[in-house]
């Protein structure tokens, strides 16, 4: 799906005109989209050329953010020299959409992407301490009442100690919140109180959840959304 904007409020946030005059510039025929003249009531993408009277439109920009349920065997890039399905296929094409953190490429859940570097560094840096959650399901299965203790009380790992915030059991694995996000950190943290992560969904960041977006799909976060993350966001 592609985001799309009526012409005339493109151009009037452009500062070209009032929407008013804009509509009448539409109509006078002096606008075109993509070369070809524009008619009255149409919508454009952030892809489309806008031209008035053969000068083009540079567009405000504004920020975009979305919440997509990343699927398994996807890396988080914004492009990959293996050519491997990235997540930016599944997004409209929107000029600075970046990934908000990253989700390893075995990996499902909830990935967030936004053309907000602001909002990527409140969500990403160590010091802001956003909770992750994660249902994770093992080879071994739900985990012993040991491990999840020793997951808590923290796992040396080659880049130093980590832990969870929470650890909780669930049927086939485990359920854990962490307020940091290192590379492959739950899989490793898991692997050394010897637990295989066979599957891994990131359910929730902040107090904002997945809930039954489907796999694949993607959508626009809401204001209400934006407080559920803690975030203020930009105008």
């Amino acid at each position: 799906m592609v985001v799309k904007e009526r012409l005339q409020k493109v151009l009037a946030r452009a500062g070209v005109a009032s929407r008013r005059k804009a509509e009448d510039l539409i109509t006078e025929g002096r606008v075109t989209v993509n070369g070809k003249v524009a008619e009255l009531g149409m919508s454009v993408s952030a892809a489309d050329t806008i031209r008035v009277d053969g000068k083009r439109v540079e567009r405000k920009v504004e920020t975009v953010s979305y919440m997509l349920n990343k699927p398994s065997g996807v890396v988080t890039t914004l492009q990959d020299e293996r050519g491997r399905d990235n997540v930016m296929n599944y997004l409209p094409k929107v000029p600075g959409l970046h990934p908000v953190g990253r989700l390893d490429m075995d990996s499902e859940g909830l990935l967030l992407l936004t053309t907000d570097g602001e909002m990527t560094l409140q969500l990403t840096h160590p010091r802001y301490e956003k909770e992750k959650e994660y249902r994770v399901w093992t080879r071994e299965g739900t985990l012993s009442a040991a491990a999840l203790a020793l997951l808590e009380q923290g796992i040396e790992l080659e880049d130093g100690m980590a832990k969870v915030v929470v650890a909780k059991l669930a049927e086939g694995g485990c359920t854990l919140v962490l307020n940091e996000g290192r590379n492959r950190q739950v899989r490793r943290m898991l692997a050394a109180v010897g637990y295989l992560v066979t599957r891994l969904v990131r359910t929730r960041i902040g107090k904002l959840e997945l809930g039954d977006l489907p796999t694949g799909e993607y959508r626009e976060l809401s204001a209400h959304e934006f407080k559920l993350l803690g975030y203020t966001q930009s105008s």
